[in-house]
């Protein structure tokens, strides 16, 4: 039987300016691509420029029109994080829309960034909150959106405040875990500070479900020379609509998070499907990891810390 068609409208976003990360393909490109059919100005912050390019013309093929851009990151680098900030401050324009969607999943051994965190941590959490922080101004000038784009893996597994970079023990998956509960946490407390000290900005979450995206395919880089045995079957159940969601469903609730008017700041949206793993975008219930908001102070100071980057109204 074939799959229902499911899609969500995005409003005319004519006259926004928009930054995507993690745009260079799956998910991230699907969000991109949307975004810059509905009139706004994208800017695709990239690792790999010539990746970055043929998304770029892949967008561009589809929609003549677009107005869709590269910038350089490398979320596993703060100081490639500044740079990214710096440009984007030097170039002035207010941004009105912030997808925190890049990120990286399970590398088999451990890995650290440039600036020595565990990879997973540093790159999909740390990297993230220290470039709202290096583009906190141009957020506030655009009374910006921020959605973050977390995972039903944290609604398992816990911050391991002991040992936040994994070095006495590595499980890919609980690390992993560990980075989405911590960027979500992250993303209400931006909401709360927002609202507290008037910066003009909204924030919530998104999640895409379970869906074959390129989290879980062959990634030298990570030391993973093929696709994940779970990617397997994940396409195959996705490939038959059952319960899991497709590349193409997977983008609608950050989708839906980041563009609809009625989306509600501090919530969460995802698949309404069976588990919340496929199906049509909705809000849905905060996960039990991400209610506590001394937890999310917590996290916000250490990064903070860590990063040295102090969010704060200038």
């Amino acid at each position: 039987m074939p799959r229902k068609h499911i899609d969500i409208s995005v409003p005319d976003l004519s006259g926004t300016r928009a930054v995507v990360t993690g745009a260079s393909d799956g998910m991230g490109l699907g969000i991109a691509a949307r975004l810059a059919a509905a009139g706004a100005e994208v800017i695709m912050p990239v690792r790999n420029r010539e990746k970055g390019e043929r998304a770029i013309a892949s967008i561009t093929q589809a929609n003549r029109g677009a107005d869709v851009s590269l910038r350089d990151l490398d979320l596993a680098s703060l100081a490639s994080v500044a740079a990214l900030g710096e440009t984007l401050r030097s170039e002035g324009a207010p941004i009105h829309l912030l997808v925190n969607n890049a990120g990286v999943m399970t590398p088999p051994d451990r890995q650290t960034t440039a600036d020595g965190f565990e990879l997973q941590f540093g790159s999909n959490h740390l990297g993230h909150f220290a470039l709202v922080g290096h583009l906190l101004p141009l957020l506030k000038a655009g009374r910006a959106r921020v959605t973050s784009q977390i995972s039903i893996a944290a609604n398992q597994g816990a911050i391991n405040w002991d040992d936040l970079n994994w070095e006495r023990s590595y499980d890919g998956m609980k690390a992993y875990s560990q980075s989405k509960i911590a960027l979500g946490l992250f993303g209400l407390e931006l909401d709360r500070r927002s609202a507290a000290n008037g910066w003009g900005i909204t924030s919530n979450l998104s999640h895409p479900g379970v869906a074959p995206t390129n989290l879980l395919a062959a990634r030298p880089e990570l030391g993973r020379g093929e696709d994940a045995t779970g990617r397997k079957l994940i396409s195959a159940l996705s490939a038959r609509g059952i319960l899991l969601g497709t590349v193409e469903t997977a983008k609608l609730p950050a989708l839906m998070a980041a563009t609809d008017p009625a989306a509600k700041p501090g919530a969460l949206y995802g698949p309404r499907g069976l588990g919340h793993l496929g199906g049509a975008p909705a809000e849905q219930k905060l996960y039990s990891r991400l209610r506590s908001a001394g937890e999310a102070r917590r996290i916000w100071e250490v990064s903070e810390r860590l990063t040295k980057t102090t969010i704060a109204a200038a």
